[in-house]
């Protein structure tokens, strides 16, 4: 087998399989912050979460880097209805997410449009280090008011 070929099969893997440290941090994002989000009227699977409301619909999604050891969290709002792609593709309630949105506020970001917080998991040790990166996430959803997403979007 050539070298290159070797090369692409090791990143097809790397993609494919999420690391040891990848499990470990969504195995406490899973059992910290999606119970919230559940209580908090959010539907949907790992990474992708909404919640309809009078309005709207709030969306979150978890954006892991690619290379590993970080993940952000995005925040959108989208009609009722869903949304319509720019090429016309209809996404209905029920699929949306916030990838299918132009407008989203990162976590921890001063504003609509700017980084937002990475959240670092690279150095995670023990569950212990894992809960930490997961504790604070749920420090800075406020998702206990309803209008929360909405206002940051707006």
């Amino acid at each position: 087998m050539e070298l290159g070929a070797t090369n692409a099969i090791s990143e097809k893997r790397r993609i494919e399989m999420p690391s040891n440290e990848r499990k470990m941090m969504n195995a406490a994002l899973k059992k910290l912050v999606i119970p919230v989000l559940r209580q908090q009227g959010f539907k949907g699977s790992f990474p992708h979460f909404r919640r309809l409301n009078d309005n709207n619909i709030d969306l979150i999604t978890f954006q892991f880097n690619n290379w590993g050891g970080s993940f952000i969290v995005e925040l959108a709002a989208c009609p009722k209805n869903g949304t319509t792609m720019s090429w016309g593709e209809d996404i209905p309630p029920n699929k949306v997410n916030a990838y299918h949105v132009d407008r989203r506020y990162r976590l921890g970001a001063v504003s609509l449009g700017s980084d937002g917080k990475w959240f670092h998991y690279e150095h995670a040790v023990t569950e212990e280090d894992y809960t930490t990166v997961a504790e604070e996430v749920l420090s800075l959803l406020k998702i206990s008011d309803p209008s929360w997403i909405s206002r940051l979007v707006e």
